[in-house]
């Protein structure tokens, strides 16, 4: 079996894809309504809206088959976007790349694949819109352009989803988005019986560089403190701007000491941030909620937790610059 490649843009791929704040979220009509009519329209009895993660492809939408995600490596889609355009296998158990890869070999028994490679801004290919059958089968120009139309829609419908959710400035979640991912995210921590923490950020003495220095000058520093935010904590955690200059990430999965050693990771990046730009430092007051499946906390009561926390940190440790 031969393994997809990694694209050489695989670092701004991943960041394009994660931006868009799709991955882990429940089914939707609007993807669902594309994928029933691609099958119906080429007859054939899978058809999924993929999105390829850094080790998984997971489906957005499905039509024709149960799990909700495979490992990337045994991934067909995986191949297909690193290529522009359609990527066809008319026969995997003749093709030498998939002969005896698990998903021909076994359930769900490949034999003819297509994907659409889905495209965010011209460069970044996040996933597929692809169509699976178990017998062999030719595919023609005509349906090329068919499926190419259908797979339009599906990169439509993704990039309204992150236009609504998306911080254009930082280019993470907005409020709406944190709250769709971060609902999910307790979800599955409370069927998991895991715990999950939640930090919230307020800049210090951000108003008064807007005021000396100009809005410019605010908008960047805003844009590094998220890309801090980036670098300091995990893939898997939700990391948005709720505004101005409030920030949260929501750590899910993770046990309380574990959250101190995030804290401290930032903590380092800041001071090395600030080191490279002594003109303007970032200094910023931090509030920690903890919750567990046990707590009756909702998401509402867990961001005031923590923005009365944050408050408490500001006042002992804020109040002493002149």
């Amino acid at each position: 079996m031969q393994l997809p490649p990694v694209p050489e843009n695989e670092l701004q791929r991943l960041a394009t894809l994660r931006a868009l704040n799709v991955l882990d979220t429940d089914a939707e009509e609007r993807f669902d309504r594309i994928t029933r009519l691609t099958r119906r329209i080429f007859s054939l009895p899978i058809c999924l809206v993929t999105l390829v993660d850094a080790n998984r492809q997971w489906f957005k939408s499905r039509q024709g088959i149960e799990v909700e995600q495979t490992p990337r490596d045994i991934s067909l889609c995986a191949h297909a976007i690193n290529h522009d355009g359609i990527f066809v296998v008319h026969d995997a158990l003749k093709d030498p790349r998939f002969c005896d890869n698990p998903l021909v070999t076994e359930p769900p028994h490949i034999r003819f694949y297509v994907g659409y490679p889905l495209t965010i801004h011209g460069e970044f290919r996040v996933g597929t819109l692809c169509l699976i059958g178990n017998e062999p089968r030719d595919f023609t120009e005509e349906d090329a352009e068919t499926l190419t139309d259908l797979g339009q829609m599906v990169e439509a419908e993704l990039l309204s989803i992150a236009q609504n959710t998306l911080d254009p400035l930082t280019m993470i979640s907005n409020r709406r988005g944190f709250e769709l991912l971060a609902y999910q995210s307790l979800a599955s921590c409370r069927r998991t019986d895991a715990e999950a923490a939640l930090v919230f950020f307020d800049l210090d003495f951000f108003k008064e560089v807007n005021d000396s220095f100009g809005h410019r000058k605010g908008d960047q520093l805003l844009y590094d403190f998220a890309h801090i935010l980036m670098a300091a904590f995990r893939e898997s955690d939700v990391i948005a701007r709720l505004g101005g200059d409030e920030f949260v990430v929501l750590l899910s999965f993770i046990e309380r000491d574990t959250v101190n050693f995030a804290i401290e990771r930032f903590k380092l990046l800041l001071a090395e941030y600030n080191q490279q730009h002594p003109e303007h430092p970032l200094e910023t007051s931090i509030g920690i909620a903890h919750w567990s499946p046990a707590s009756d906390m909702n998401l509402d009561d867990l961001l005031d937790a923590a923005d009365r926390a944050m408050y408490r940190d500001k006042a002992v440790h804020h109040l002493d610059k002149p």
